[in-house]
């Protein structure tokens, strides 16, 4: 929105405002009990002027440098008219640091602003606003001073997308910290925002602050708040902003959050660090060549550019072919080759199926290649394009070593096969289960005859089998609820709060057994089995590889180790592979072993 150019009608409109504010307020909850404890004041203008935003108001007064007057009418306002209806609890009030630092604010005004109506001032916090970049958070740390010698608390807000920052927190040391609803939207679904704020909570109990999370609109980022210890929210789910204080919360929120599951967390689709890579990094310029150029060219070419590995070939701007550097030298070193080929078209020592990829596309999701038969890419390396048309070249042995560090990063917490969370993260997550007291089921995943098949087919094969199996735990499970770990080789731990959790298990066991044949020869499949060499060399008939499936139930009382149940589950494990069936339950286990043992080796 635009304002008039003309001063005092500028001033005009501005005193109109001020006169005309009037109050919102939105409730802050305390998680561990639910009770509204706190409420945020919020201004807005009067609807006669225009529908102008408190945000465009607050920059036409910072414009007249008038944004200290401004913020002391809002908060009078705000503290007026909590106090005319008698709420309880304590009073959120927005202030820049204007406010304070501004010479012509009086410290005995803001005090009076904040006293409007009566107000206790022990019962307010001054929310500091990111509308300004503090230079010098210490000089305004000091001219707090006053405000906490008179009982204010103060909290930074929106802090992780705006000019909150740790050394406002350090140096202001607030005793609340209001977390940006950036970090908090879709918080349940988010590993990397997870990660975030775990990391806040643990400064936020080092520098003695209180948390609240902002913008709160669904009911899992709410529990997932909850379950990491933070103090308080507040966002629409809990309450929109409204001009009557109100203390309750809608018993369809409180009846979604009573729900007895523990929301199994986020975890990234890839390496741990998720590091934005795309084929872009990895992009050799390199000029090109057309079918009507010549073998003499390309000779031009890789004289003046001895560093290039291959020379693309393009038609209309899209690549057809590539000139492979040692092949072509090797092909041009023969006897009267030159003579020969020379002036012919640069096509004739081109091959003329390229690995083709999108610039766009994800270093990670190259993986396939690498594990594909065509092992070109290694001498050839590949054209980059971008929407089909020539961009570069890049190298197979840069692929291979970029490649290798994402998987070695991501292996510390996950599979580096499937990405699958490893042995910390499984570990974690029933340890939280035990915690939360609540029932819930360990399965253990092994496949039968694995290592025939895999000496058989090669370890390609044997890792298309491990993901034909990932894929179908994963797809069977409730994502909401059910975890899936992958703890090495082709062992799998699974833990459910699902209710239907055996039925899960059996179509696991039904679906793999039938799908996995598909990936053993026709003969194979005809005599329902392969031939090959036990542990001792000898030769053994082994049929062909399904999954077997042992299931714990945990019910109370709890055992104190999550190592515990991942021991009795592989024992159940044991049991459905020496039973030869698919799936088995291990009952009358309890009371548990004292003694926690280690995970169960994978060798």
């Amino acid at each position: 929105m635009s304002f008039p150019r003309d001063s005092t009608r500028q001033t005009s409109l501005l005193d109109r405002a001020k006169d005309g504010l009037h109050a919102l307020f939105q409730p802050v909850v305390r998680l561990d009990t639910m009770e509204v404890v706190a409420h945020e004041g919020l201004t807005r203008a009067a609807a006669d002027l225009g529908g102008i935003s408190t945000p465009e108001l607050l920059n036409l007064a910072r414009v007249e440098g008038r944004l200290g007057e401004f913020e002391l009418a809002a908060a009078r306002t705000v503290c007026s008219a909590f106090m005319a209806q008698q709420a309880r609890g304590r009073l959120l009030v927005n202030l820049s640091a204007q406010a304070f630092m501004q010479e012509s604010i009086k410290p005995d005004e803001l005090l009076a602003a904040l006293g409007a109506g009566g107000m206790d001032l022990s019962r307010i916090t001054i929310e500091l606003t990111e509308r300004d970049i503090v230079e010098e958070p210490a000089h305004l740390a000091h001219a707090l001073g006053y405000l906490r010698a008179h009982g204010v608390r103060l909290a930074l807000d929106d802090f992780g997308n705006g000019h909150s920052n740790f050394e406002m927190w350090n140096e202001i040391h607030p005793e609340v910290v209001k977390i940006d609803r950036y970090l908090i939207h879709g918080l349940a679904k988010s590993a990397g925002r997870l990660a975030i704020v775990r990391a806040l909570c643990q400064v936020a109990e080092t520098l003695g602050a209180d948390l609240v999370g902002e913008g709160v609109e669904d009911a899992d980022d709410l529990r997932m708040l909850r379950e990491l210890g933070i103090s308080y929210a507040q966002g629409f789910l809990l309450g929109h902003p409204a001009p009557q204080v109100s203390d309750t919360i809608s018993e369809t929120v409180l009846a979604t959050l009573n729900q007895p599951v523990v929301s199994v967390p986020p975890r990234l689709r890839g390496p741990v660090t998720q590091r934005p890579m795309h084929l872009c990094h990895l992009v050799i310029e390199a000029p090109s060549l057309t079918p009507q150029q010549t073998n003499h060219d390309v000779i031009t070419l890789f004289a003046r550019l001895p560093e290039l590995h291959a020379l693309a070939v393009v038609e209309d701007d899209h690549p057809i072919g590539i000139i492979n550097r040692r092949i072509f030298s090797e092909r041009m070193a023969q006897p009267y080759t030159r003579e020969l080929y020379g002036r012919k078209s640069c096509t004739a020592f081109m091959h003329e199926a390229p690995l083709l990829c999108d610039v766009l596309q994800s270093l990670e999701s190259m993986a396939d290649i690498l594990r594909g038969e065509d092992q070109r890419y290694l001498s050839d390396g590949f054209v980059i394009t971008r929407e089909g048309h020539y961009l570069g070249l890049g190298t197979g042995e840069s692929l291979v070593r970029r490649v290798t560090e994402l998987r070695i990063e991501a292996a510390r917490y996950a599979n580096p096969l499937t990405f699958l969370p490893g042995n910390i993260p499984v570990t974690e997550h029933v340890a939280r289960l035990l915690r939360a007291e609540l029932p819930f089921t360990v399965a253990y995943v092994d496949l039968n005859h694995f290592k025939p098949f895999n000496d058989q087919y090669g370890y390609f094969r044997g890792d298309e089998m491990i993901r034909l199996l990932a894929g179908i735990l994963t797809a069977q499970v409730n994502p909401r609820c059910d975890f899936v770990g992958h703890i090495g080789g082709d062992d799998f731990l699974l833990v459910f709060q699902s209710d239907d959790w055996e039925i899960r298990c059996r179509q696991m066991v039904a679906l793999f057994n039938q799908r996995a044949p598909s990936l053993f020869a026709a003969e194979d499949i005809a005599r329902q089995g392969t031939v090959g060499e036990d542990r001792h060399g000898n030769t053994q008939f082994f049929p062909l590889t399904t999954v077997a499936i042992g299931a714990v139930r945990v019910l109370p009382p709890f055992p104190g180790h999550p190592e515990t149940l991942a021991t009795l589950a592989a024992r159940a494990k044991r049991h459905a592979k020496r039973a030869q069936v698919g799936f088995y339950l291990l009952s009358g286990e309890t009371p548990w072993p004292a003694q926690a043992d280690a995970l169960p080796s994978m060798a």
